[in-house]
C-alpha cells in the first residue's frame, strides 16, 4: 500500500522526488479505496497449474484484488475440463462493459504457429485494442508478448531457430524505474519459447524502453512509454517443477526435447531442480500492483 500521511507534511516532497508514492489525508477517517479488479485472460495448456502460479504471485501483497478469469470465445482447451472454464470463466461478451484495473495475458504454446493460422487470433486482437482503451495496465508474458507488438505495433514476428528454454541470469538496467524497483543488478528467470524478440527491431519500431535483459536471453522486460503496456518475455511464474514437466512431455511425445539451461542440478534430468527465482517474481508482480495497477487507479479517483 502507498504511505498515507496527514497533508503538507514535510517528508512529502523528498519522497515523491525519490519516486515513494505518498498519499495525503485529513485528520477525518480516511476513506478506504475499492478493490482492485484484474483480468486474467489465460491461453496456457494447463490453466489450473497456471491459475495457481498467478493466483500465488497477486496474493503476495497487502491489496486487495478481486479477479476475474477470461477464456477465449467458443474456443475449447484439451488440457483442462470444460466444467472448470463454465464455472469459473467468462467470455468477453461478458466482460466488454465492465471496468477492470489491470490485465494479465498468459504465454501460450503457439510460438511455431503463424498469427493469421491461429483460429481465435481474430479474438485476440479484439481484447488487446479493446483493453488498451480500456484498462488501466495490461501484463503480457511470454507468447503474448509477441502477440501484443503484433497487433499494437506492427511488429512481425520473430522466431528461433532452437527452443530457447531455461533459466537465466539477467541484468537489470534501469534500477529506478519503479517496476524494478528492489531488484539486484542480477537476477534469475525462467524462459520457455521459440520467440524473438530482437533490440533492434524493437528500438527503432516501438517506444519501449528495456528495463532488464539476458546476454543468453535477449530482452526480457520492456515497458512502453506511457507506463501501462508491460511485457516479460520469459515465465517468472512458473514453479519449480514446471519446466521438468515440459521436458519429460515432449520427451514423452517423441520431439527429442533439448536439456533446459542452467536447470538441472549438475543437468541430470534425474535430479530435482531447485526454485532460485521466486524473490523475483514476487517483486515483480508486486509492483506492477503498486506501482501501475493501484496508482493509476488513485490517480483517476483523484482527479474527480
Amino acid at each position: 500500500m502507498p504511505i498515507r500521511v496527514l497533508n503538507k507534511l514535510p517528508a512529502i516532497k523528498i519522497l515523491q522526488n525519490e519516486d515513494v508514492f505518498v498519499m495525503q489525508k485529513s485528520r477525518n477517517t480516511f476513506k478506504e479505496q475499492s478493490s482492485l479488479k484484474v483480468l486474467i485472460l489465460n491461453l496456457m495448456p494447463k490453466k489450473i497449474e497456471t491459475e495457481n502460479q498467478l493466483l500465488r504471485l497477486l496474493s503476495n501483497s497487502p491489496l486487495q484484488i478481486d479477479i476475474q478469469l477470461l477464456r477465449i470465445d467458443g474456443h475449447v482447451p484439451k488440457n483442462t475440463p470444460v466444467e472448470h472454464l463454465n464455472n469459473f470463466y467468462c467470455s468477453f461478451l461478458d466482460i466488454q462493459y465492465k471496468n477492470f484495473d489491470g490485465l494479465i495475458v498468459t504465454g501460450a504454446p503457439l510460438g511455431l504457429i503463424n498469427f493469421e493460422n491461429i483460429t481465435f487470433w481474430p479474438q485476440i486482437e479484439q481484447l488487446f485494442l479493446w483493453a488498451k482503451e480500456h484498462i488501466n495496465s495490461i501484463l503480457f508474458i511470454c507468447w503474448a508478448v509477441q502477440a501484443a507488438l503484433k497487433v499494437l505495433y506492427n511488429l512481425p514476428k520473430f522466431t528461433r531457430k532452437h527452443k530457447l528454454v531455461g533459466i537465466y541470469q539477467h541484468n537489470t538496467i534501469s534500477s529506478h524505474a519503479l517496476l524494478t524497483k528492489g531488484f539486484d543488478e542480477k537476477f534469475l528467470a525462467p524462459h520457455s519459447r521459440y520467440s524473438n524478440f530482437p533490440k533492434d527491431v524493437i528500438y527503432r519500431n516501438t517506444d519501449l524502453e528495456i528495463l532488464a535483459e539476458s546476454d543468453e536471453a535477449g530482452a526480457y522486460l520492456l515497458i512502453s512509454q506511457d507506463k501501462r503496456l508491460i511485457f516479460i518475455t520469459g515465465h517468472p511464474e512458473y514453479d519449480a517443477m514446471t519446466l521438468s514437466q515440459e521436458y519429460y512431455r515432449d520427451l514423452k511425445l517423441g520431439l527429442n526435447p533439448m536439456l533446459p539451461d542452467h536447470y538441472f542440478p549438475q543437468d541430470n534430468p534425474n535430479l530435482v531442480p531447485k526454485i532460485s527465482w521466486r524473490s523475483h517474481a514476487y517483486l515483480l508482480f508486486a509492483n506492477w500492483l503498486n506501482h501501475y495497477v493501484q496508482k493509476n487507479v488513485i490517480k483517476h479517483l483523484s482527479s474527480f
